[in-house]
């Protein structure tokens, strides 16, 4: 029988494995429907019976794979893999044994909008034409994911799994992003409980079971057959082989001085003039640094670093990318740096009211007067952020750290109303890991009169010689 299929070009299927599980957004996600015609710049993709978000299976599908690849093969390195089949290139490829379906939200759809505008790095105002808004899908958003693997007979079982097993663990471990502007701390998600189905179609009662099962019911079973670990619900291990290079920082800080990021959404009618931005998380709304706000202010502070050391603007768009839609005279480029969005706690919500004085007669300018509500920290007021930079360079990494040391000493601020003394931040603890070189950099300062201590500043200082050997060059 295997014969005649084969010549017939299909495929003999001896076994089937269904992976089900409950994907959660840890931050809001922007699943884009590339409808032009709604109340916003882009509008969520909607199921068309429901009012429930959709996540389609070839994006869920695209970010398992593109995972895969760099995890076994590095960033940047080209595909080989069976669990995916051919790329679309090329015509013989063979086809996917992996089948992913769509996914509703369990709920009907939270929306969260947000704003963005570019900012002009040399005027520090808003590019004319440069602002638009999105619709996002609230943090905590649930999701059933299901797979469904076909095993040939003719196929490596073990491999099939064992990369089946690989991408997931990318989920498991919250690090696939989904949607949009992933690089800037959207679309981050988790899935927490697996559960996993075996039908081996050779045998007569697992093939009725196959063709009895629920395939299009939601949700997982009792709490008993659920599994924390894919590597567990599979019965594979995929300890090392993560050939990926990048840097990662994770650094604590204090907010020093008040802190305002503008929201463009009112939150009632006698709101002030301007808020700080919010995102709900667990329920509750809680202030954030956006990640778009944080690279925006590190970008332009690395330009400004670079052009004072005379140095080419090149290194500038291959750490930040380069947006094809603002500069036409360049080849679009990914960001390879990603920065993370980061939730504040501990904070206080103060009005206060500002008016605009008239230069000519040094007066109040007329129906000038308006309020803002920033942000307000405390000694337990603390944000953690986090930055990676994907296949590092050495003078790369040089830069990075004057940005990092900038934030720490409060030289760069963040957010908005800066030239008013907003937006400082204060150092604490940073913990620098260059994976490529297996090597860990602990920095940290109780407080801004204690000393600073760095693990092995020598090793950090050459980095920075990096960046200023390829000026001297």
């Amino acid at each position: 029988m295997s014969s005649v299929l084969k010549n017939r070009n299909q495929r003999y299927i001896i076994e089937r494995i269904i992976v089900k599980g409950t994907l959660v957004l840890d931050t809001p996600t922007c699943l884009g429907s590339g409808d032009a015609d709604g109340d916003t710049d882009l509008v969520l993709l909607r199921d068309s019976r429901e009012e429930k978000a959709l996540l389609m299976g070839s994006s869920i599908a695209g970010a398992l794979r593109n995972y895969l690849r760099e995890y076994r093969n590095g960033y940047g390195a080209t595909e080989e893999s069976l669990l995916f089949g051919g790329l679309r290139s090329d015509e013989e490829g063979e086809q996917s044994p992996l089948i992913v379906n769509d996914a509703l939200s369990r709920e009907n759809i939270k929306v969260e909008l947000r704003d963005g505008v570019k900012i002009n790095s040399v005027t520090r105002t808003a590019e004319p034409g440069a602002k638009y808004d999105l619709e996002l899908l609230e943090a905590g958003t649930k999701f059933d994911l299901y797979f469904e693997l076909l095993i040939d007979a003719e196929n490596n079982k073990e491999q099939l799994v064992r990369e089946l097993a690989i991408a997931l663990q990318g989920l498991e471990k919250g690090e696939i992003s989904l949607g949009m502007k992933k690089h800037r701390g959207f679309g981050r998600c988790k899935v927490n409980n697996w559960e996993v189905q075996q039908f081996d179609l050779q045998k007569y009662d697992e093939r009725i079971a196959w063709l009895t099962f629920e395939h299009w019911s939601t949700g997982l079973l009792a709490n008993d057959q659920l599994y924390d670990s894919i590597e567990n619900a599979l019965g594979v291990s995929v300890d090392g082989g993560d050939k990926r290079d990048r840097l990662t920082i994770q650094a604590t800080f204090i907010l020093a001085s008040p802190l305002l990021i503008r929201s463009g959404q009112a939150s009632a009618d006698k709101a002030p003039d301007v808020v700080h931005l919010k995102s709900r998380r667990d329920g509750e709304l809680q202030p954030v640094l956006s990640g778009t706000s944080l690279a925006g202010v590190l970008r332009h502070r690395a330009e400004r670093i670079v052009n004072t050391l005379q140095k080419n603007t090149s290194i500038i768009d291959e750490i930040f990318g380069v947006d094809f839609s603002q500069d036409k005279t360049k080849k679009a480029k990914a960001s390879r740096l990603i920065v993370h969005e980061s939730v504040i706690k501990e904070t206080t919500d103060l009005v206060q009211n500002r008016i605009a004085i008239d230069r000519f007669t040094g007066g109040a300018l007329h129906g000038a007067l308006f309020n803002e509500q920033p942000i307000f920290g405390s000694d337990k007021t603390e944000i953690k952020l986090e930055l990676e930079l994907r296949q590092p360079k050495a003078n790369e990494i040089g830069l990075l750290l004057l940005l990092i040391k900038d934030l720490w000493t409060g030289d760069l601020p963040v957010g908005g109303t800066s030239s008013i003394g907003r937006g400082r931040l204060q150092g604490k603890k940073a913990i620098i890991t260059l994976a490529s070189e297996n090597k860990v950099w602990n920095i940290t300062q109780a407080s801004k009169n204690e000393p600073l201590t760095i693990d092995n500043a020598e090793d950090l200082e050459k980095f920075i010689d990096a960046l200023n050997q390829e000026v001297a060059a």
